[in-house]
């Protein structure tokens, strides 16, 4: 029969609290919205670390904007996927019968198209995309406020996320309900005073200033406002495309 010692039952309490701590931590942290759908992997602590304090301590800062005269001479389109046929169709009509799909936890699903996203509430910002590569660009980037658009429709008070889909069917990625809703958030249908040229994600890109490039994906045609990123991947939020990332990317 094994002895238990003074020094070993400190120290097991010392576990055994710290675990306890540890949960309860966790739970304070999900309750309110502070822990990113990919703590489990192995970089789990400092992204939940870096999440936590960007939303507690940076919930309503603005990525800088800057002046027309800094908007860079040749802004850097990094490469692309081959694209479907659909959207080789599309591309060949202008877009005309291009459509944004948006439903999940909302009062009213929509479909909408770029004249009616067009004919919404429009902003512009002088932004720079951050590439986790090393490189970037300032452009002027014009579009509809995502906010506008989920105003618009209606979100239920079960939401959390939303995810975002590409028209490239391996890319997709997900942002909370606090970054969807910040007025810097831009459903972006242009690009220095143009139609957003297909490169740079034309006809339409979200555009997330706060976060690394990456986070603002090409060729947007769907969107799913939910309230669990379960069932979507690997519950990590963000597409294999994407593998090996941080959700959050925040800047």
């Amino acid at each position: 029969m094994k002895t238990i010692t003074r020094r070993s039952l400190l120290l097991g309490g010392l576990v055994a609290g710290t675990g306890v701590a540890g949960a309860a931590l966790a739970a304070a942290g999900r309750r309110f919205g502070l822990i990113p759908p990919d703590w489990r992997n192995i970089y789990g602590p400092g992204e939940t670390l870096s999440y936590a304090a960007h939303r507690l301590f940076g919930r309503n800062a603005l990525a800088r904007e800057f002046p027309r005269s800094m908007i860079s001479a040749k802004p850097f389109a990094n490469g692309i996927s081959k694209p479907t046929e659909a959207f080789t169709r599309h591309h060949a009509e202008n877009f005309v019968n291009w459509r944004l799909d948006v439903d999940g936890h909302v009062a009213r699903k929509t479909s909408l198209s770029l004249v009616e996203l067009r004919a919404m509430e429009r902003r512009s910002q002088v932004t720079e995309v951050v590439c986790e590569e090393g490189w970037s660009y300032v452009a002027e980037w014009t579009g509809t406020p995502l906010a506008t658009v989920l105003n618009s429709i209606g979100v239920r008070p079960t939401a959390r996320w939303v995810v975002y889909y590409s028209s490239d069917p391996d890319w997709w990625e997900s942002i909370d309900l606090d970054e969807a809703m910040h007025p810097q958030t831009l459903l972006a249908w242009e690009m220095n005073g143009a139609d957003l040229p297909v490169p740079f994600g034309g006809p339409l890109r979200l555009r997330v200033p706060r976060q690394l490039g990456y986070k603002s994906v090409k060729f947007v045609d769907r969107m799913v406002v939910t309230d669990s990123l379960d069932g979507f991947g690997d519950g990590s939020g963000q597409s294999e495309a994407n593998a090996g990332y941080a959700w959050y990317a925040g800047i």
